[in-house]
Order: structure tokens, then C-alpha cells, then sequence
């Protein structure tokens, strides 16, 4: 009985051995896999041709990676844009500050006058052909003040460009190369109003200076605001992805799964382990391409008056407050919380406080709303505008003004 149930033991011993032997292999066998298993956002085209034996299938016979067709659609049209611009700076910069002057007095300098030393500074950006021709689109910031702009192709060929025409109001610019008589391969440009929050978004550009560089997310959100993702200095409806966009993929396309432009990568919004990225949508790029290339420039309306969106809860909430220095009127509309000199909403009578419900008979509830519709507007064209003042309603007509760029 003692040898058997020794027996019994070291069976039991051994078994429990072989099965975590077994699970020890199968667990190994598991890790092993996850990671050699590519990620989609890894199958860039030239990845997947260095990685696939001459003996096997071309990476365009696997029907299922849509994100390589997108990009063989696309890829060659995206182009890589460096910069150069000279900068001259003082060799003491602090006798340029204003503070530093007033505070040691202008006898402390006497006749002081350090000599200005010339800087170059670099920048990398993406674009993508729009014209067979040579007319490449990209974002303004990419090619503001440049003194040298160079595009290179996915193919390896290098141009010289000049800037046809920038809008900073919208971020947007076109280069121009001479191609010297060669046609240069250009987008397949979609249609942005077609997108749908959940649809799929692949970002292609040069981000960190590494070319070619795909990325593959979704498109999170539409109708976002510029002035909501901390840029109020531009007139945007950005399209939310979280398709990664880094430095260098400005300018670059934003595309469907059909590699289908929708739309332009122009800022990013980072969180610690998250990031956001917007493009502005592709039919206003055409629209601002349109005027670029006739006028070189874009014509944009203002009034020149602060704002916010104002519910009649909102104005309860400050006429309840005894420390409230002023009372609104309990009504959807939009509030004007300033109004800049000289411009013409001051010279038509807008003041700070007053309550636009209306422009031309047509109600007005939100900031951007109004925003949007001064924009809709002709430069110099007269809108009506509905106002309510010290509990009174009036009408006041105001004539746009030509937004300067600054």
C-alpha cells in the first residue's frame, strides 16, 4: 500500500509538471504571437514590400487591407515641403525690450548699438498635388514667411516652389513648381460633407521628419470649432480625428477609405496618453483654393465685437446676483461683450452689453452662428442686426468690414 500511494504521488507530481510545462508553452506560444502580429497603422506600402519573399503574393492581392489601397491611391501625390526663412535678431536682444530701456533709462545705453546678426530658420511640413501642373496644397503656417521653399516627392523628385496665395485667416495655401513640362501625380479629392462621425480616417504626411508616415483612426467628430480647440484667431470648422497627427504632418491629407481627400491636417490637441488631431474639411479648401488662385488672397468680413452665447438661464442666473452690474434680457440670442475702436460695428452703434437675437429677420441663438453668418456675408455688404438695449428692441444696420490678416 506505502509503494503504491508513492507511485500515486510521483505520478501526480509529474503530471502537474506536465501540464505547467504545457501551459508555460502555451503562454509563450500566445506572447509570441501578439507580438509578431503588425498593427494596421504599420502596413505603409514600402513596409510590406520589404517584408514580403519574392516567391509570395503582392501585398495589393490581399483584399482585406483597405488602408494600403487608400494609400497607394494617394501616396504619390503627398509631397514633403522644407522651408527656409532669414531672421535678423541683435546680438543683445534685451536692449530691444522696452521694460529694460524705461527701467536703466535711455542715458544708461548712450549710443549702444549692438550690431544684428542674421539667423536661418528651418521648417518641414506635408502637402499633397492638386494639379497635375504643379499646384500643391498645404497649410499657410507651413510657408509663412518663407524665404525658400523646397517639395519633394514620394518618387524622390525635388522642386523649387513659390507661394501662389495664403489665407492665415483659414490656414491655408497653394505652391506652385514648374514641373518643366512633367506631370506630376495628383489627389483624388473627395467630398467632406459626405463624412460621418465613426468613419474611417488615414493620415498620411512627414511628421518628426520621418517620410511616407500612414496613420489610421476614425473621424471622432465634425463641426469642431477652432475657437473650441484653442485657435480663435481662425474661422474653422475642423474635422475631430484621432488618426494621429505629430509636427510635420501639417498640410497633409486626410483621407477615406477609398484614399479620397476629406480633408486638411492642421493642429493636434494633446493630453497626456491621448491626442486629438483637426483637418479643416476638404469643400472649404476648395472653396479658399478657388480665390487664392484668382486674387491671391481670401476676402473675409468682420464686425469687430467680442461674443457670447447668452440663455435665458444664463441671464437669470446674473440678474439674481446682487453683485451684477448690469441686467439681460431673458432670451436665446447673442451677447456682446466688446466692441473694438474704430471698427464697424462701432461705427454703426453697437455697444458692449447689447443683445443680438436676428441679423436680416433670421433668428440667431449661438456665437458661432452669428460668426458663421457675418462670414457668409460680402465684404462691405449692410446686415440688419435685431438688438434688444436696456429692455428695448432696435434694429441696427451694419455695414461688414475687410478682416486684416495679423
Amino acid at each position: 500500500m506505502r509503494h503504491r500511494r508513492s507511485g500515486q504521488r510521483r505520478l501526480s507530481v509529474r503530471a502537474i509538471l506536465s501540464h505547467t510545462l504545457a501551459i508555460s508553452l502555451g503562454v509563450l506560444v500566445t506572447v509570441g504571437g501578439l507580438q509578431a502580429r503588425p498593427s494596421l497603422a504599420q502596413a505603409a506600402p514600402v513596409e510590406i514590400a520589404q517584408a514580403t519573399p519574392a516567391n509570395t503574393a503582392a501585398p495589393n492581392s490581399n483584399p482585406d487591407s483597405f488602408v494600403a489601397a487608400a494609400v497607394r491611391q494617394i501616396g504619390p501625390a503627398v509631397v514633403r515641403i522644407d522651408t527656409e526663412r532669414t531672421v535678423t535678431r541683435r546680438a543683445a536682444p534685451m536692449f530691444d525690450d522696452p521694460f529694460f530701456r524705461e527701467f536703466f533709462g535711455s542715458d544708461f545705453f548712450g549710443n549702444v548699438n549692438p550690431p544684428a546678426r542674421q539667423e536661418v530658420q528651418r521648417g518641414q511640413g506635408s502637402g499633397f498635388v492638386v494639379d497635375g501642373n504643379g499646384l500643391i496644397m498645404t497649410n499657410a503656417h507651413v510657408v509663412a514667411n518663407a524665404d525658400q521653399v523646397r517639395v519633394t516627392l514620394r518618387d524622390g523628385r525635388e522642386f523649387t516652389g513659390r507661394v501662389r496665395g495664403a489665407d492665415s485667416v483659414t490656414d491655408l495655401a497653394l505652391v506652385e513648381v514648374d514641373t518643366k513640362g512633367e506631370r506630376l501625380p495628383t489627389a483624388r479629392i473627395g467630398n467632406s460633407s459626405n463624412v460621418e462621425v465613426g468613419d474611417w480616417a488615414i493620415a498620411i504626411g512627414n511628421p518628426l521628419g520621418l517620410d511616407n508616415t500612414v496613420t489610421l483612426g476614425i473621424v471622432s467628430s465634425l463641426g469642431r470649432r477652432s475657437s473650441a480647440v484653442g485657435i480663435p484667431d481662425k474661422r474653422l470648422d475642423f474635422i475631430q480625428t484621432d488618426a494621429a497627427i505629430n509636427p510635420g504632418n501639417s498640410g497633409g491629407p486626410l483621407v477615406n477609405s477609398r484614399g479620397e481627400v476629406i480633408g486638411i491636417n492642421t493642429a493636434i490637441r494633446q493630453a497626456p496618453g491621448a491626442g486629438i488631431g483637426f483637418a479643416i474639411p476638404v469643400n472649404t479648401a476648395k472653396q479658399i483654393e478657388t480665390q487664392l488662385l484668382k486674387n491671391g488672397k481670401v476676402s473675409h468680413s468682420y464686425l469687430g465685437v467680442q461674443l457670447l452665447s447668452l440663455t435665458p438661464q444664463m441671464a437669470r442666473d446674473n440678474n439674481r446676483d446682487p453683485n451684477s452690474t448690469v441686467r439681460l434680457p431673458e432670451v436665446q440670442g447673442v451677447l456682446i461683450m466688446g466692441v473694438q475702436r474704430n471698427a464697424p460695428a462701432a461705427t454703426a452703434g453697437l455697444r458692449r452689453g447689447d443683445v443680438v437675437i436676428a441679423i436680416d429677420g433670421q433668428a440667431v441663438t449661438t456665437a458661432d452662428e452669428f460668426q458663421r453668418r457675418v462670414e457668409a456675408s460680402q465684404v462691405g455688404q449692410s446686415l440688419n442686426l435685431s438688438v434688444i438695449r436696456d429692455g428695448n428692441r432696435q434694429q441696427i444696420a451694419v455695414r461688414t468690414g475687410e478682416l486684416q490678416a495679423g
